[in-house]
């Protein structure tokens, strides 16, 4: 059964946490380039499929956020983009395979982040040129086995309807769109100055499958941020959440949102209808299994 199928059905899917920094707590240093390992260590990506699934997750998202030509040329990658992204989706994918799994279905979406970049006019990248940044990424994503694609973290609502026009007029696969929100004096306002009610509207407009927001904000915001979205009508919503706002204790960085302290956040998330929850920076596959705990609890109910 494919993804959107699923959620025709009402069902809750939960989808995995940080990629970030799992990794930056396996070995990729300050500075360094994420989606580069999945060429070098394969194996610590696969290993983080295999956990998040292990951990209950229905999804994990790819190693591939800033695997798009812009990001991957300032690392001097930009002539392995299609390697890159091809083994961001191929390497959860052998996970989601594994016999361990074959009584649940397991979904591989391919992350695709902003490429930093601001388009014509305000800026002076053509929306021609991004067009094929986002083109080249997502058909390596998909012929590396990705079942959807999640463009997310965006600011801006013309890349990232951009990157859903990409995703659409060159593959079957559905796609998610999920914007970054801050909360000021007068609400929810993404950096260019939209609101979720906008996002929401737009985006479907645009013919995303699914729709949300993730990242910037710790569990009891993107609560709010989801009743928002909720509020706003029909049709698929995923909100991934922080783990809190990162603080810096003895000199690391630290995501202060335990579990069980997101547990009731989530259970929020949960109760008002949000298709698809999951973990944004900071949480842990520890996170993913509570959440997935909680899911369960409110099915047995």
């Amino acid at each position: 059964m494919d993804i959107l199928s699923k959620l025709a059905n009402k069902n809750t899917l939960l989808a995995d946490g940080a990629t970030g920094t799992y990794l930056q707590a396996r070995g990729l240093e300050p500075g360094g380039d994420p989606e580069l390992m999945n060429i070098t260590d394969a194996d610590v990506v696969k290993q983080m499929a295999k956990d998040y699934f292990e951990a209950g997750s229905d999804l994990v998202q790819t190693n591939s956020f800033g695997g798009n030509f812009y990001v991957q040329s300032r690392y001097d990658q930009g002539a392995n983009i299609d390697e890159i992204n091809f083994q961001a989706a191929q390497l959860p994918k052998s996970v989601s395979l594994n016999p361990d799994f074959v009584k649940k279905e397991r979904y591989v979406f391919g992350s695709v982040g902003p490429t930093g970049e601001l388009i014509e006019p305000v800026g002076t990248t053509s929306a021609k040129d991004v067009y094929a940044a986002f083109k080249q990424q997502i058909l390596a994503l998909e012929e590396g086995g990705a079942d959807g694609i999640i463009i997310e973290t965006m600011i801006s609502l013309e890349e990232a309807k951009i990157a859903i026009s990409a995703t659409k007029e060159n593959t079957d696969l559905p796609v998610a769109a999920l914007t970054t929100f801050d909360k000021g004096p007068r609400g929810f306002f993404t950096m260019m100055g939209d609101t979720p009610e906008k996002c929401f509207t737009e985006l479907f407009a645009a013919d995303a499958d699914i729709v949300g927001a993730n990242c910037g904000n710790g569990i009891e915001i993107m609560s709010e941020l989801a009743k928002r979205f909720r509020e706003c009508g029909e049709g698929y919503v995923w909100i991934n959440s922080n783990a809190g706002i990162p603080e810096i204790r003895q000199g690391q960085i630290i995501y202060p949102e335990t579990p069980d302290y997101m547990s009731e956040g989530f259970s929020k998330l949960i109760d008002m209808g949000i298709n698809i929850v999951g973990g944004c920076c900071g949480t842990t596959p520890d996170h993913i299994k509570r959440i997935a705990s909680l899911i369960s609890e409110k099915k047995g109910n």
